[in-house]
């Protein structure tokens, strides 16, 4: 479980060092409690924008303050270890903000990665990127995938 990252100032020496080498850095972010291939599909698409791909994946507190949900399905360092089990991810972190600001602020990495469900006008954090001299991208599939409709599924199963 090396990939995962305990605090933002170690990641901050990892990330550095990874500029330092030449390396291009790629962001990405979300809650994935229940991963599915739209989360697979995003990561890969991020992966291919650069060479170390850090993908930061909400505590379960932000999740439940995001309003989607009053519980997580997956708790957050079993979600980390999922994440950093994916070939493609490089570092993962647990945040607990509302949103990943802060994170984009420290790193400043050269892209920051979101879902099809933005545009790159419309991401929140395009301005912090933009302040730094980054550079916002949209990848992965369309929004086909949700955990919501994968939970609403279960129950319909449960139901029949």
């Amino acid at each position: 479980m090396g990939k995962i990252v305990n605090s933002l100032d170690e990641l901050k020496s990892i990330i550095e060092r990874e500029k330092a080498a030449g390396k291009r850095v790629v962001f990405g972010n979300g809650c994935f409690d229940i991963v599915h291939v739209g989360h697979v599909r995003y990561l890969k698409g991020a992966k291919e924008l650069g060479d170390v791909l850090v993908v930061a994946v909400n505590d379960d507190a932000s999740v439940t303050s995001l309003g989607k949900r009053k519980e997580v399905v997956t708790p957050a360092a079993e979600r980390a270890e999922i994440i950093s089990a994916i070939d493609c991810v490089d570092y993962v972190i647990l945040f607990r903000d509302p949103t990943v600001e802060n994170l984009l602020d420290t790193l400043k990495p050269h892209i920051h990665a979101k879902g099809t469900d933005y545009t790159e006008e419309n991401v929140p954090e395009r301005a912090i990127v933009m302040s730094y001299g980054g550079k916002v991208a949209i990848v992965g599939d369309p929004k086909d995938h949700s955990t919501r409709d994968i939970i609403k599924t279960i129950k319909n199963l449960r139901e029949k």
